[in-house]
């Protein structure tokens, strides 16, 4: 198997009739997919989503792939292929089409329906392809067919790109539930003829390749959410991703068939399944469906609130009702029921929800404890099966963390495919397939982009490194004014902590010291107010160092009389 090396050279030209596969996001994370294809000065993308922060990553509230690569290069760009409408697949769009607005959007009807609502809130009118499954379509130097795949939102799509170079086949976010709930099952029969035909780079998701088996059929969570609604003495609040249509579906059919009303709460999950229901992939019973604020004149066992926020995102709704800062008021006898997996990352923001809900008395059900969410990403079984229908002559592990990659890798490996053949990429790692053969090629600079407000990349990592120490190890200044030409400290050091637990006393200690440094500095030729305020910076971080065992970030300012 072929391993990036950490040390990889910016890649050669790409040989004439070979094709240039660069992931800008989605390998060695859960989230950001984005995978750039270049064939005869052409591009194609497929994906462009972004990565939610984690505790590490104070005040960021998105982050994108890097655009970098393909600045210079985005009237080269023939498409922009969507192969769904989760977040971590179309979230960045708005931030690609910024830098050029008329970039083609290729996608299921359902997928493009999300999307340009979302443009829409970004003010940008999209050109839009809406494409079906068993469709084919050129874009420039790209043939691409689209091909049914089941996954957690309906209307997923894979995609076979041919070009001069030979086939790949992205599977983009897929299982294979063998009774979906909208009876769209994955093509086996169509991945079957583009292996007979020749798959010459496999690229599929590895998100369950360390899970063994098959993944559970989505008709087998109907039955326990219909269980938990029979006992639920009150309300019954349910979270799930604002775009999990199945859910939400089978959501409503247990509140029609126990007599409930359901609120729809949080404005993704408004926005996204009123499209659903407009465009026929929702179907809403009648007089089920309600606004949030009559759901408050109800009786507790008659209401039940669809609700966004089962990731433990901070702003989203079951964050705030945990921290009792929503409308909704969850209190005892109150179900609540997190109807999605863990995205890794995740795990103590979603605990620290369930102990907020808990605390207030509610009654939590989650996939730790009942069966009210299934996958929508293949496990090894479903693999397996693919890579013996398929026959790919080459793989590429793509959509999971490093160890999904490895697993995935694994199983090519098991099922015949020579490890030879078998590329382990990550993040901006160039792969070329020339002749038949995928091998890696080089590395393009490619990191993460923090969005933090309005701001798009202004944010780097030394400022999320400053975040942490400030939230971590608190914040330390210092003043004094000095007069070079007497050597003498006039006024301070005055010094001021935010953060920490000492008393502004016990700084007393540390201050002729301070002024002793400084005066010794002067007296030595030093003149200049930067050095004299690293000098300070120096003598204040290794006393606190030393006597209160912490490293707080320190701002020291010197001003000349």
């Amino acid at each position: 198997m072929s391993h990036p090396h950490p040390e990889l050279p910016l890649p050669p030209a790409l040989p004439s009739k070979g094709l240039r596969i660069v992931a800008l996001g989605g390998l060695g994370e859960v989230g950001r997919n984005m995978a750039v294809l270049e064939y005869e000065g052409r591009l194609l993308i497929i994906d462009c989503g972004v990565l939610f922060p984690e505790d590490h990553q104070p005040g960021v509230d998105l982050i994108l792939p890097d655009f970098e690569y393909i600045a210079d290069r985005l009237d080269d760009v023939e498409a922009i292929v969507l192969t769904h409408g989760h977040e971590d697949h179309i979230g960045a769009v708005p931030y690609l089409l910024r830098l050029r607005r008329d970039i083609p959007l290729v996608g299921s009807r359902l997928t493009l329906a999300f999307v340009e609502a979302k443009l829409k809130e970004h003010r940008i009118k999209p050109v839009l392809r809406v494409v079906a499954e068993g469709q084919t379509q050129r874009f420039g130097v790209f043939d691409c067919e689209f091909v049914a795949v089941n996954h957690s939102i309906p209307d997923a799509l894979a995609v076979a790109v041919t070009t001069g170079a030979g086939t790949v086949l992205h599977t983009g976010d897929f299982k294979m539930d063998q009774l979906p709930l909208d009876g769209r099952v994955t093509d086996l029969r169509a991945f079957a003829r583009l292996g007979e035909k020749g798959v010459d780079l496999f690229m599929v998701d590895s998100t369950n390749a360390e899970v063994p088996g098959f993944v559970t059929n989505e008709v087998e969570i109907g039955p326990v959410l219909d269980t938990v609604f029979a006992q639920a003495e009150k309300r019954i609040i349910v979270a799930s991703f604002s775009s999990h249509v199945h859910r939400v579906q089978q959501v409503l059919n247990a509140a029609h068939a126990h007599g409930r009303k359901v609120a729809l709460v949080g404005r993704s999950m408004v926005r996204n399944m009123g499209i659903a229901a407009e465009l026929g992939y929702l179907d809403v019973p009648p007089g089920v469906l309600i606004e949030l604020k009559a759901a408050g004149s109800l009786p507790d066992d008659r209401v039940v609130y669809m609700s966004t926020g089962s990731q433990g995102e901070p702003m989203a709704a079951l964050s705030r009702m945990a921290n009792g800062d929503h409308r909704v008021a969850v209190g005892h006898g109150d179900t609540v029921i997190l109807a999605s997996s863990l995205i890794p990352g995740n795990e103590n923001s979603v605990f620290r929800v369930i102990n907020g809900l808990t605390r207030l008395g509610a009654r939590v059900v989650h996939s730790g404890n009942a069966k009210v969410h299934v996958s929508g990403h293949a496990s090894a079984g479903e693999l397996l099966y693919c890579y013996n229908v398929l026959k790919p002559k080459n793989v590429m592990p793509v959509h999971g963390e490093v160890r999904h990659l490895v697993a995935n890798a694994a199983l090519a490996v098991r099922t015949g495919v020579p490890a030879d053949r078998v590329v382990l990429a990550e993040d901006g790692v160039v792969i070329d397939l020339v002749d038949g053969k995928a091998s890696v090629v080089g590395a393009v600079p490619c990191g993460y982009v923090f969005v933090d407000g309005s701001s798009v990349g202004a944010v780097t990592e030394n400022e999320l490194k400053d975040r942490r120490t400030l939230a971590e190890e608190g914040f330390v200044s210092v003043f004094a004014v000095v007069d070079t030409a007497t050597g003498k400290v006039l006024a301070g050091p005055q010094i001021l902590a935010r953060g920490m637990a000492e008393d502004a006393a016990v700084f007393e200690e540390i201050q002729p010291d301070v002024v002793a440094a400084l005066e010794e500095a002067i007296a030595g030729g030093a003149t200049d107010t930067y050095q004299l305020q690293q000098i300070m910076r120096r003598v204040i971080g290794q006393w606190v160092n030393r006597r209160l065992r912490r490293r707080p970030m320190i701002v020291p300012v010197v001003v000349e009389a």
